[in-house]
């Protein structure tokens, strides 16, 4: 069995604001102090299946153009999520399940590219917006019992594990490979960055800030019991983790290394990107009207985050 990454944007950030102020508020903490981000998910290879983890942003998502006031910048694209699957070696015909951590579409964004896969989806989320019309889900009811701390797990083949992990959303999950003695839990945005996973901290975005919590409180007790590879989406901690096969030790953490960001003023096109979720709004679609001329209290539509969320594209 093999893990590899599908990685599709890069050079991000994450400021501090956006990755630690959920409990505390994001005023408690630096907005300068920017995380290295990235876009990536993940591609497991049994050897007798092809099974994704998420699948990534739709073809078609325009690039943000981010400024100095932005929390947080996915990125820019290295390619599409397709493309980077194709460069692994892999036909979209070969895939026989995908595991979707959560709805949004920066996880869900080309489930329609898999013609043979069953989609696993946290019951809970069956009925999202962003799923509709989607053919092949299957509705994860947890029905295993508990995997170690965690309360409701779905075994989905051998030495391959969804977990139920609510809060970032109601329907989020987590997936767990065990493989040559380690446990590789690729998440759903429990964290955005590893330096989130070793202070503890939850970030702006969930759906049920306790579960949240209860969430994060069972990752790091895991962490501290089970050898843990812990592989996110938004950061490049992600893929090097796994690339590394590095262990996490919550009392040891990896040195940080922060973003490098460049503010050089691209062309904008009068459209913003939620991102959260992916969602554009487009003045076209919205009888003309300009994303600044929004009332200060408008809410992403399909995620219900705020403005600040949103990147010129």
């Amino acid at each position: 069995m093999e893990i590899k990454a599908v990685k599709f944007r890069k050079d991000g950030f994450y400021s501090q604001t956006f990755v630690f102020g959920g409990e505390e508020g994001a005023e408690k903490f630096d907005p300068k102090v920017r995380y290295r981000g990235s876009l990536q998910n993940y591609l497991i290879d049994t050897g007798d299946e092809v099974i994704l983890v998420d699948t990534g942003l739709p073809a078609g998502t325009p690039e943000e153009v981010p400024n100095e006031t932005s929390i947080l910048y996915t990125g820019k694209d290295i390619c599409s999520y397709m493309e980077a699957f194709n460069a692994l070696g892999y036909k979209p015909e070969q895939v026989t399940k995908i595991l979707l951590t959560h709805k949004h579409n920066d996880h869900s964004g080309e489930l329609k590219s898999f013609p043979n896969a069953q989609i696993y989806v946290n019951e809970e989320e069956i009925q999202a917006e962003e799923l509709s019309g989607i053919p092949n889900l299957f509705p994860v009811k947890f029905t295993d019992g508990a995997y170690y701390n965690f309360p409701e797990s779905q075994k989905i083949s051998d030495g391959i594990y969804m977990i139920k992990a609510k809060g970032h959303t109601n329907g989020n999950s987590i997936v767990v490979v065990e493989l040559d003695g380690l446990f590789y839990m690729i998440h759903g945005d429990i964290t955005y960055v590893d330096e989130a996973l070793y202070e503890n901290k939850l970030s702006v975005v969930f759906d049920d800030l306790s579960a949240a919590r209860e969430t994060l409180d069972r990752v790091r007790e895991f962490i501290r019991n089970h050898p843990t590879v812990y592989i996110g989406t938004h950061t490049p901690q992600g893929y090097e983790n796994l690339e590394a096969k590095r262990v996490m030790d919550l009392n040891n953490p990896v040195e940080t290394i922060f973003a490098e960001v460049d503010f050089s003023k691209q062309e904008a096109s009068g459209r913003y990107v939620c991102s959260i979720c992916g969602y554009v709004y487009d003045p076209e679609e919205h009888d003309g009207v300009a994303f600044e001329d929004l009332p200060n209290d408008w809410k992403c539509p399909r995620c219900k985050q705020g403005k600040e969320k949103f990147n010129e594209a």
